[in-house]
C-alpha cells in the first residue's frame, strides 16, 4: 500500500540544497554540460521529462493534416505505407500488416531497443512488435509485453477525478486547499480543474526531485542510483512548493508532473482509499485491463520491455547503454507510474471515450481543450486530427495521451466514438541530447492511425 502524505503546512527545507525560502540552488536548475555524455539532464537544459516534446506533438498534427499530399508524407526506411483507405479482402489486409511490421522494425533500426504496437478498428486489427526486451538483446519483444506508459497515467488519474465529480464529491472549481489544507502554501486559488489541465502554475519539478538525492549533478552513476530510490508524494510536494510558482492559477499552461501527484493526494483524501486501489477497482477492472498495474517498486522480468537509456560513450564521460531494471516508479507517482500493455491501453481508451468509465457528458467536458495550441489539452487528455475525416467534412479528432519516462515512450489514441484505437510502447532513450528519441514514433503511428479508416 502507498503511504498517504500528511498535508503541508509550510514549504519544507530539503535535505540537499533547496532553501526554506522557496528557491532552488543554482546547481539544481541550471543546465549542466551540454556535450554528449558529460552528465545527466538538468531542468532547463533538457525540457523533455515524462512527455513527448511539444514540437513532436505539433509535428504529428501537421503530418496528419497533410496526409492527402503524399509528396510531404515521410515513410519509414524501406517501408511502402498504403494510403489511408484499404479494402476488406485478405490480400489488402496482409499488405497493410506487412507494412506496419516494417514500420515497427524501422523504429528499431533507428535506435529503439524494443517496440510493441496495436491497432483495433471495425475493419482492421493488427498487433506487432520488433526488437528485444533488454538492451543485451535477450528475448525478442512481443506484442503482449508490458511496459511503462508514463504520462498516460495522467488520463487514468483524470478519469478518477471525473468519476468523483460525477458522484458529487468534487467539482471542477473545487479549491484543493479546501480538500487538503496546506497542499500548496500561498496558492489558495488552485482548483481541481487547474491541476487536471496543467493550468495551476506549479512547476513539473521532476528533475529537482531527483536532484535532492544527488550530490554531483554531473555524475551519471548518481543519477541512475537516484532513479532507483523511493519517493513519497510528500517528497514531490516539498520540492514543488520550494520552487517559484510560474504564473497565477488559471492564467497560462505549463505541463506539471507535480500537479498530478497533488491530484492523487486530493483523490485519496476525498475517497479515503489508496490511489493504486482506486485505479485497480475503477479503471483497470472496469475496462478489462488485466495486465495493468500501478507499482511502487521496480518491476521487470517476464513479458516486460525494460527501459534503457544511452548516456554517451566512455570517451565523452558516459556509461554507454544502461538498463533501467532498477527504476522506481515513485519518481513519477500519480503523474506516470502505470505499467500496461497495448491491448490494455486500447481497452482503456475505448472504455473512456465510449462513456463506460465516465458519464458521456463529463467525457465531453474532459476532451474540451483548455488550451488553444499544442493539440488542445483538456482534462488529462489532448487531441490530434483524425486522418479518417473525409473531404469537406467538419474537423474530427482523436483523443489520447503520450508518455515518456527515462527509458520508455508510449502513446494511445481513440476515435471520439470509441470504435477505433491505436497504441504503442517503445524502449530506448538517448539522454545526451535535448531530442527525446533518436527514432520518430510518427513513422509507425501515422500509418497505424490511417489503417483505422474505413474503406
Amino acid at each position: 500500500m502507498r503511504r498517504r502524505p500528511v498535508a503541508l503546512v509550510a514549504a519544507t527545507a530539503l535535505v540537499v540544497g533547496i532553501s526554506a525560502g522557496g528557491t532552488a540552488p543554482a546547481a539544481a536548475v541550471q543546465a549542466g554540460p551540454q556535450d554528449a555524455g558529460q552528465g545527466p539532464p538538468t531542468s532547463q537544459g533538457q525540457p523533455f521529462l515524462d512527455r513527448l516534446d511539444l514540437q513532436e506533438r505539433l509535428d504529428l498534427q501537421e503530418r496528419l493534416e497533410q496526409r492527402d499530399r503524399p509528396e510531404q508524407h515521410r515513410q519509414a526506411p524501406g517501408t511502402e505505407v498504403p494510403g489511408p483507405t484499404h479494402g476488406d479482402g485478405d490480400r489488402e489486409s496482409r499488405q497493410l500488416e506487412r507494412a506496419l511490421d516494417r514500420a515497427a522494425q524501422g523504429l528499431v533500426d533507428d535506435g529503439a531497443v524494443g517496440v510493441t504496437a496495436r491497432v483495433d478498428s471495425p475493419d482492421f486489427s493488427w498487433r506487432g512488435s520488433a526488437g528485444h526486451r533488454e538492451i543485451d538483446r535477450r528475448p525478442q519483444a512481443r506484442s503482449q509485453d508490458r511496459f511503462r506508459v508514463g504520462s498516460i497515467t495522467k488520463t487514468m488519474v483524470a478519469t478518477l477525478a471525473l468519476q468523483e465529480i460525477e458522484r458529487g464529491h468534487l467539482a471542477l472549481d473545487t479549491k484543493v486547499e479546501d480538500i487538503v489544507p496546506g497542499l500548496f502554501p500561498g496558492q489558495p486559488d488552485v482548483t481541481v480543474e487547474h491541476l487536471l489541465s496543467h493550468r495551476s502554475g506549479a512547476q513539473t519539478a521532476s528533475v529537482e526531485l531527483i536532484a535532492t538525492r544527488m550530490t554531483d549533478l554531473s555524475d551519471w552513476n548518481q543519477f541512475i542510483a537516484a532513479l532507483g530510490e523511493d519517493y513519497t508524494p510528500q517528497d514531490h510536494l516539498d520540492v514543488v512548493n520550494a520552487l517559484p510558482w510560474l504564473f497565477a492559477p488559471g492564467t497560462d499552461f505549463s505541463y506539471s508532473n507535480a500537479g498530478y501527484v497533488a491530484l492523487g493526494v486530493v483523490l485519496e483524501e476525498v475517497t479515503g482509499e489508496d490511489l493504486g486501489d482506486l485505479l485497480e477497482d475503477r479503471v483497470f477492472d472496469e475496462a478489462g485491463m488485466r495486465h495493468s498495474s500501478f507499482p511502487d517498486e521496480p518491476q521487470h522480468g517476464g513479458r516486460f520491455l525494460t527501459g534503457a537509456m544511452w548516456t554517451g560513450g566512455t570517451d565523452v564521460g558516459g556509461l554507454g547503454w544502461q538498463s533501467l531494471r532498477g527504476f522506481d516508479p515513485d519518481v513519477f507517482d500519480a503523474a506516470g507510474a502505470v505499467v500496461s500493455t497495448t491491448r490494455d491501453l486500447n481497452r482503456f481508451a475505448e472504455a473512456l471515450t465510449s462513456g463506460e468509465l465516465v458519464d458521456e457528458d463529463l467525457v465531453e467536458e474532459m476532451v474540451t481543450p483548455r488550451t488553444g495550441d499544442v493539440g488542445g489539452y483538456g482534462l488529462g487528455i489532448y487531441r490530434v486530427p483524425d486522418p479518417c475525416t473525409g473531404p469537406g467534412e467538419a474537423p474530427q479528432w482523436l483523443y489520447g495521451h503520450d508518455g515518456l519516462t527515462f527509458g520508455t515512450a508510449a502513446l494511445v489514441f481513440s476515435s471520439a466514438d470509441g470504435t477505433r484505437q491505436v497504441s504503442l510502447g517503445a524502449t530506448g532513450r538517448d539522454m545526451t541530447t535535448a531530442q527525446p528519441l533518436t527514432y520518430d514514433v510518427n513513422e509507425l503511428l501515422v500509418p497505424m492511425l490511417e489503417a483505422t479508416c474505413e474503406t
